[in-house]
């Protein structure tokens, strides 16, 4: 790592609707995974969450997103700078938006007649527009490179690029070619489940933002949230 030389900037703040759009969202992700960590059957996703998941591997992938995303949304909530959360913001935004697109897409694989489908429903189709929204506002905020950061080294950086590129791929190839993916995937998937799996991938798509960044206080975010989803 090395020190980068820049004009000092006012701004970087996260804006008040930044952080009230993430204290609404943590309780529902946290939810989320309480339900698919300790319930993760096929019986118990038919019978509590929006679409019945088989194998069990599929609900605790789902579980450890969700998990991921209530730490990631507790940083804006609390975060003085704009810059150490905002890269998080897009890779969320396509998240929430995919798997709005898989529930049309597969509208007849859920369980219509569970509350959870429709809290469901409810946030993916209304959580893509309010994430970007909130990111277009406030990224006029994002301050430049100063002497006092901490830049990522050229190796490093290219690397965590790398591995985010890799995870935009694997998304693509999951969400347009399901059928293909299937074919080579490790455990068994559905048509629906292959499109999810593209959506958690597209998390991933956060590497390339610390890539082009380089910033250390950008970047740790990433190491943090994939933390403590991998486990």
């Amino acid at each position: 790592m090395s020190p980068s030389v820049g004009p000092a900037t006012t701004g970087d703040n996260v804006l008040p609707a930044t952080r009230i759009l993430s204290i609404v969202i943590i309780p529902f992700l946290l939810v989320a995974f309480v339900l698919l960590y300790f319930w993760p059957s096929a019986d118990d996703t038919a019978r509590l969450f929006a679409w019945r998941i088989a194998p069990d591997f599929t609900s605790l992938v789902l579980a450890s997103a969700y998990l991921g995303g209530a730490c990631f949304f507790v940083r804006p909530a609390l975060a003085r700078q704009w810059h150490a959360v905002g890269g998080g913001f897009v890779p969320v935004g396509m998240f929430a938006a995919l798997l709005g697109v898989a529930t049309i897409l597969h509208w007849d694989k859920s369980v219509h007649t569970n509350v959870a489908f429709w809290l469901w429903a409810g946030l993916y189709f209304t959580t893509p527009f309010l994430v970007f929204a909130v990111w277009l506002v406030n990224r006029r905020e994002v301050s430049q490179t100063t002497a006092d950061d901490i830049l990522l080294s050229p190796v490093i950086s290219v690397l965590i690029g790398a591995i985010g590129f890799a995870a935009f791929v694997t998304c693509l190839l999951l969400f347009l070619f399901p059928r293909v993916a299937i074919a080579v995937w490790p455990w068994t998937l559905t048509e629906l489940t292959a499109r999810v799996m593209g959506a958690i991938f597209a998390l991933g798509v956060v590497g390339v933002g610390a890539f082009v960044g380089r910033r250390w206080t950008s970047a740790r975010i990433v190491l943090q949230v994939e933390g403590v989803m991998l486990p």
